[in-house]
Order: C-alpha cells, then structure tokens, then sequence
C-alpha cells in the first residue's frame, strides 16, 4: 500500500471532493451529491476515505441495516492515480473492521461481472459467489452476488430456494411472502400483482390502526389452502387480532367479524391452529422438514415505526434466522439487501411480537402432501 495513505472516517467538509471523486470513477449507477449528503448525516452506515496528503485518494460506503447483523458494501472508488497501490484492499478491510466492531455478521456486495480486478480482489479477501443479477445496472451488466461472514466461520447456512419478490403496494407485505413461499414450495405455482391482490382481499383485515388493512394469519392460511397447499397457524392468544390499535368502535366490530369468520372457516377446512408460542427450534424443525414459514415481526427495530410486517424464513445456522423481506424500506435499498437477511437469535425474540399485547403468529406453509401431520403431532406435543 502507499504508505501515505491515510484511512479515516469521512466528515462533512469531504462531501464536495467525494462526489468529485464519484463522478470521476462512474459513468452509471453514481452515487448523488444528496446520497452523499445522507450518508455523511446518518448512523447507518460506514463512510471512509482514504487520503493521500491534502487530497482523497479513495472511499468506501458500507450500510448496516437497523434490526439485521447484515452489512453491505454499497460503493468503493478509488482514484486513478492512485490505483494499484493497494488502497482499496485497505479500505476494504478498514471498513470490514468497523463492520465487525459494530456486531454485523455478514458482510456482502454485488459486483458487475466484468469487474475482473475487483472480482480477484474480494475473492483474496475472503468473499465467496452465492448469486447472480442478471441486468443489473444502468448499462445493462450483470451483477455476481458476494458474501463474507465477518465474525465467526464454519458455520454452513442451511437455506431453501426461495425466489424474492417485492411487494407492489405499501400494504401487500402478507400476500407477497406468501407467494413467496408457494413458489419456493412448488415451481408451477406462478406469482403475479393480480394474484398478490386477491390474496390480500382474501386474507386482510379490513382495518388496521390506519390505512389500509393488513393480513390476517388466518386468512393467509385460508388463501394457500385454496392453493393446494397444507397449513398450520401459530398464534400466541385466543382473542381478535390486531384489534388493539383500532379506536373507532365500527370499526372494531367489523376487526372482531373478520376474525370470527377467517376462525370458522379454518375449523371447517381442518387447518390446526395452535394457541401457542412457536419457538425458534420448532421454527427451525418445520423448516427443516420441508416448510416454509411466514412470520410476523414489529418493524420497530428496522425503522422505528412500529408496524406489523410478514417475513419469510429462507434458511438458519447456529446463530441467526435468515428472512427474506418483500419491502425494501427506501430507494437506497436494492434485492439484495432483502434476500437471506440474517437476524440474531436474540434480535428475532425481540423483532419477532407486535402490539401491546406482545402478538407472536406464525404460518406454516407446507407442499401439498408433505410430512405436515407428523410433524403437526411432534410440535403439539
């Protein structure tokens, strides 16, 4: 490396040298003078730069999602007088450090696919391929899909194929999980906005505590019934749910009818709902057996909001439950953000109940035929 290098943390007074800088080393995809501006403000992240006497030779922006132990490398660039020097091994390792230090697990990035100097520079640093985005950037390219568990190694993460999808409307987060999950358990099943829509008025709410109404554990498990698919629902109290946060009294009724009805019909379509807490290891277990499982979370650890938030389970290892998130929460966020997120055992008890009555719910989506009573029997008891 340059020995005159210096890597330190970016400060305001950087911002006009870094978009300089950004605009010197990208054509697309840039980043703009406003996202710099964010980023130098917010805590969410890590911004180095490398300086080289009175000039910046180099920076390095890695975003850590609130809720999550998932870090990612947004941008790296580095000046071209001052490429090959090794400043950009050193900004990644400073900025992987930081990363470690702030209890992140995983470290990830996308590269474009013929980026071969950068390619051969993750790779030595420890960063293994799990994907690719086809036409990924402005220009048409495709993205390779790296990942570096920073913390601790050798674990193996166990996952299913669960192709990600994301939500088209502010209130769809339930349905789009759960074409999520029929996909990820049966190929042929196709998702479409068409069919993210029925889903919804299938299995909402009708009233949430403001809005449009979210979905019903329940009535999503109605919803891949009527798909061929076989369910179970976990939920930790016997009352109407949701219930809590609606004011006007109408309202209230029409909650309470909702949930009568989606119950009643469960009962006549003889999906088991459990009056009890899931734990994670029975989590784990189902999953293991070849189900998929949709779970409510508060998003109040992700964006301070307090809103009630349906995940996927997409895979597991010795610490962490990995999600996937249909709803990216700005446009900062890409797919890849989203897919595979690893959230600590400890994180998910706090993440995983909404509301004052500390609602836990859990729907178990299973093939068609699969080891579903068996494993309804083990969990029961």
């Amino acid at each position: 490396m340059n020995l005159a290098a210096v890597i330190r943390a970016a400060l305001p007074d950087d911002l006009e040298e870094l978009v300089r800088l950004e605009n010197a080393s990208f054509t697309t995809d840039r980043l703009s003078r406003r996202s710099f501006r964010h980023w130098l403000s917010t805590d969410q992240r890590v911004l180095l730069v490398a300086e080289v006497g009175s000039s910046l030779a180099g920076y390095i922006l890695i975003i850590q999602h609130p809720g999550t132990r998932l870090a990612r490398i947004y941008s790296i660039a580095v000046a071209a007088p001052h490429r090959g020097l090794g400043i950009a091994k050193a900004l990644m390792l400073a900025g992987e450090q930081a990363a470690r230090d702030n209890g992140r697990l995983y470290l990830r990035l996308e590269v474009s696919a013929d980026n071969l100097a950068a390619i051969k520079l993750y790779e030595t640093l420890g960063f293994q391929k799990f994907g690719i985005y086809r036409d990924y950037y402005q220009d048409h390219k495709d993205a390779l899909r790296y990942q570096k568990r920073i913390r601790r190694y050798g674990d193996t993460l166990q996952h299913r194929t669960v192709h990600w999808l994301r939500q088209t409307t502010p209130f769809t987060c339930g349905p789009a999980a759960l074409m999520m999950a029929m996909h990820g358990l049966d190929k042929s099943y196709l998702p479409s906005r068409e069919e993210e829509i029925s889903l919804w008025r299938e299995a909402t709410t009708i009233y949430m505590t403001s809005g449009h109404g979210g979905c019903h554990p329940i009535g999503l498990a109605l919803a891949a019934k009527r798909r061929h698919f076989a369910v179970e629902v976990w939920i930790n109290q016997t009352g109407p749910l949701f219930i809590d946060g609606v004011r006007n009294e109408a309202k209230k009724q029409l909650v309470e009818l909702v949930d009568t009805c989606f119950k009643r019909e469960a009962a006549g379509q003889g999906i088991p709902i459990h009056y009890a807490n899931i734990t994670q290891n029975e989590l784990i277990r189902v999953f293991q057996a070849g189900a998929i499982p949709l779970i409510l979370i508060s998003t109040f650890l992700m964006d301070r909001k307090k809103a009630p938030h349906w995940l996927v389970m997409s895979g597991f290892d010795d610490d962490c439950l990995y999600m996937h998130d249909s709803d990216p929460d700005d446009g900062r966020q890409t797919e890849i953000d989203c897919q595979f997120i690893p959230i600590t055992r400890e994180d998910f008890d706090r993440m995983s109940c909404f509301g004052k009555n500390r609602l836990r719910t859990v729907v178990v989506i299973w093939p068609d035929g699969g080891p579903y009573i068996e494993s309804t029997v083990k969990l029961a008891t």
